[in-house]
């Protein structure tokens, strides 16, 4: 007989800042998360200081599992630009989802508008490996300038993302010829 492991109250509270976050936006009150947790705010406040706290905590927590559904495996035996594409396959895969809102990384920047705000920090440092990533297959690859071709990267990605979160496109048999023309321009092999 096995027993089921009840999450704690800081896990809950990190999935459904999560959860909510990403389906509502930043600005979802304290008492909608306590809730969805099944959390008192007194429990919510010894255990974060503040709401903004608990933001940050759970877009860090997320990150592993955000990475490993976009990036290949290190050493996977594919090409630098089969690499690249991986990711944007990914993105293709995900954005066909139902719920999909796009970038949550991305939805946390653009909503806070502040930059210094602990969540923001978050995600800027999470879509700066990404950007990183690329950066170092685009080298590796022999991109003629792997700096701008990251940056032209990952503006495809964020745009595509937003796009396909907020129901304005379908990014399907759009997104990899745009990129195919980015590597194929900057000599990626």
């Amino acid at each position: 007989m096995t027993t089921e492991v009840k999450p704690s109250s800081r896990e809950r509270l990190l999935e459904a800042a999560a959860t909510l976050t990403y389906r509502d936006g930043v600005n979802v009150g304290v008492e909608a998360l306590c809730k969805a947790a099944g959390v008192s705010k007194r429990s919510m406040y010894q255990l974060f200081e503040s709401k903004d706290d608990l933001l940050a905590a759970s877009l860090k927590e997320r990150t592993a599992s955000f990475a490993a559904a976009l990036l290949p495996p290190a050493d996977d035996g594919r090409s630098p630009r089969e690499r690249i594409l991986y990711v944007f396959e990914q993105l293709e895969s995900q954005a066909g989802a139902p719920d999909f809102r796009g970038c949550p990384y991305l939805a946390v920047q653009i909503e806070l508008k502040d930059q210094s705000h602990s969540a923001s920090q978050v995600a800027h440092r999470i879509k700066a490996k990404l950007t990183a990533f690329f950066r170092a297959e685009a080298e590796q690859g022999g991109a003629s300038d792997p700096d701008l071709l990251a940056r032209q990267l990952i503006l495809v990605f964020d745009g595509a993302s937003a796009r396909a979160g907020i129901g304005a496109d379908t990014i399907t048999g759009l997104i990899a010829p745009t990129v195919v023309t980015l590597l194929d321009t900057a000599g990626v092999r």
